[in-house]
């Protein structure tokens, strides 16, 4: 039916040249609506300082412009004049806030820019300027300033001790950033991570991140990684903690080589101990009681000056740190000559608690 109709009833050229020009009225028409021109967004960072630039535009010239005012509106908060130029009255800043703080660069009404300076993070918001203007009255532009803030950025060690629970060994934080930050671990040991956030009063946000595992003494000294990711940096913040897990001694002695013959000289045994923190007392005795005379102790070193019968016997050694005590022992079977190889050699290793 709407094709017959068309047929029968032709738009004569005479109206379609009417609804083309009344179009390109309605176009016109909104364009020149927004007479005053401001930048959408900006960003900007604590104690600098940021342009908000404002500038009438009228093509015709029949407006008549006779105030100007920028008015702030927080984020949470009303709306309230920072800022007022009368080309009679001239300038007044009202808000105490942004007291010695905002400046008109230009002495003009058709460009009313301003500068705020020692910026805060409550600075953030939506700040329009506002013309009061004859006939078509108010006319307005809004800029909103985004307030960003770089993280203080920190990570560190949590000393822990070896066990079967899962605990809290790294930690990490990003601290009073905007906006948040992200943050991530890199890490070879099994475990996990929880990340929480805080946020200032100010509008920034503090983000914590925990690493946590099942600590085993191999886990002590290696590594995880805190990276943290943020719009203000230029690349993620790395940076490296070393796992700390405190964890009983381990001990056992080596030196020993099967043919301590009598007569031979200075055959030594070493303790080898093994734990975090490292064993702060190492003690050597003799299973027959007294070390013999012929033997001397100093450190984890036992120094036979000369191998007699007083040696045939079993050397213990014990090794302590806060967490605990561990000894080890070995037989020494001393031969009447060096070609005889008929050798004996036991070990044992006891855990103290």
């Amino acid at each position: 039916m709407a094709r017959d109709y068309a047929a029968r009833c032709p738009v004569s050229p005479v109206r379609n040249t009417w609804l083309v020009a009344a179009t390109i009225l309605l176009v016109a028409k909104g364009i020149g609506a927004q007479k005053v021109r401001v930048e959408e967004e900006l960003e900007a960072y604590p104690t600098e300082s940021v342009d908000l630039r404002c500038q009438f535009i009228d093509g015709g010239g029949r407006t008549k412009l006779t105030q100007v005012s920028w008015i702030w509106e927080p984020t949470d908060g009303q709306r309230d004049n920072i800022a007022v130029y009368h080309p009679i009255y001239g300038q007044s800043f009202p808000n105490v806030a942004f007291k010695d703080r905002v400046a008109f660069l230009h002495n003009s009404l058709e460009n009313p820019s301003i500068r705020i300076s020692k910026l805060r993070m409550s600075d953030a918001g939506r700040y329009t300027c506002e013309y009061a203007t004859y006939p078509s009255g108010n006319e307005q532009g809004t800029t909103t300033l985004i307030m960003l803030a770089k993280p203080k950025n920190s990570a560190k060690v949590v000393t822990v001790q070896a066990g079967t629970k899962s605990v809290v060994v790294a930690q990490c934080e990003a601290a009073e950033g905007k906006p948040a930050a992200t943050i991530k671990w890199l890490a070879s040991v099994g475990g996990n991570h929880s990340t929480s956030t805080t946020n200032g009063p100010d509008g920034t946000v503090t983000v914590r991140s925990e690493y946590r595992l099942v600590p085993t003494p191999t886990d002590n000294g290696r590594e995880v990684t805190c990276m943290v990711d943020q719009k203000t940096q230029e690349r993620p913040w790395v940076y490296p903690v070393k796992l700390s897990v405190e964890y009983p001694p381990s001990v056992s002695i080596e030196g020993y080589d099967n043919n301590w013959y009598i007569g031979r000289s200075n055959a030594v045994l070493l303790c080898l101990a093994n734990g975090n923190p490292p064993p702060t007392t190492i003690t050597w005795t003799a299973a027959s009681g007294a070390l013999p005379d012929t033997v001397v102790a100093d450190g984890n070193k036992l120094m036979v000056k000369k191998v007699d019968d007083a040696v045939n016997t079993t050397f213990i050694c014990e090794v302590k740190n806060k967490l605990g005590a561990s000894r080890h022992h070995i037989t020494t079977i001393v031969i009447g000559s060096q070609r005889d190889n008929t050798l004996y050699t036991t070990h044992s290793l006891t855990s103290l608690c």
